[in-house]
């Protein structure tokens, strides 16, 4: 399999939709899984990204060693901690809660995560993640005791210094289940002001708002709620292009 950053570059320069479903191992039933998949086979979705905020021991690795044979798409990993790393996936996302001065999610759960990437072969993509007021508090503001930012200029320099630090990749995140979705301005705003890859999740679970995160500038989305809630949102999708 070629880069997926690679892959993702190119794809945000001949301005291609990129659409990740997001499993969460901790809300997922594993019994459910090969239907899920088969469905997600047949979308548009181009990315499996499996993680969460708070997942027990060894369940990540049993899931992504699961959906490892049944899909061809490139699997990531999301991870909320250390314990979410599997060797089975493709990629992960190496996140830096950039939008908290948490240091345990700036760069502690990173050196602890070093010991296991080290002897395995997982492309780690350094990814700036940002957290974005959704008007509810979420999984990962009450794992990582962050504030989520609210003002667009702090968003768009949070970024921009993320880019600067050797960021690959920008994730604007409302969090899992957010009432509010990263509002199409400040996506906009923010992909004018760098030069790599801008992610984008939380909150969407329409087509409109899926096309207006598109719109505006998101390179990938990232959905979950929206296929855990709604067993009709994968053909709710199939006229998107």
């Amino acid at each position: 399999m070629k880069s997926i950053l690679e892959n993702i570059r190119a794809s945000a320069e001949r301005k291609e939709r990129l659409l990740a479903v997001l499993i969460d191992p901790d809300k997922f039933i594993i019994k459910e899984l090969a239907q899920f998949i088969e469905q997600v086979n047949n979308s548009i979705i181009t990315h499996v990204f499996v993680g969460g905020s708070a997942v027990e021991d060894n369940i990540t690795q049993a899931l992504v060693s699961a959906i490892k044979p049944l899909t061809a798409l490139p699997i990531v990993l999301f991870p909320g901690d250390v314990s979410q790393i599997s060797n089975d996936a493709d990629a992960i996302l190496f996140l830096s809660l950039v939008s908290g001065r948490n240091p345990e999610y700036l760069i502690e759960q990173h050196v602890k995560s070093v010991s296991k990437l080290r002897n395995m072969d997982l492309e780690v993509i350094p990814t700036g993640y940002i957290l974005i007021e959704g008007g509810k508090e979420t999984a990962t503001l009450k794992v990582t005791n962050t504030k989520p930012l609210k003002e667009q200029q702090h968003i768009v320099d949070t970024a921009k210094a993320s880019e600067l630090l050797g960021m690959k990749l920008i994730y604007l995140e409302a969090g899992s289940g957010a009432h509010l979705e990263v509002s199409a301005k400040t996506i906009k705003a923010v992909k004018e002001d760098i030069k790599i890859p801008l992610l984008v999740g939380g909150g969407i679970r329409s087509k409109v708002q899926l096309e207006n995160a598109y719109s505006a500038g998101a390179d990938l989305v990232v959905i979950g709620t929206a296929f855990e809630d709604n067993a009709g949102f994968f053909e709710e999708l199939s006229d998107i292009k």
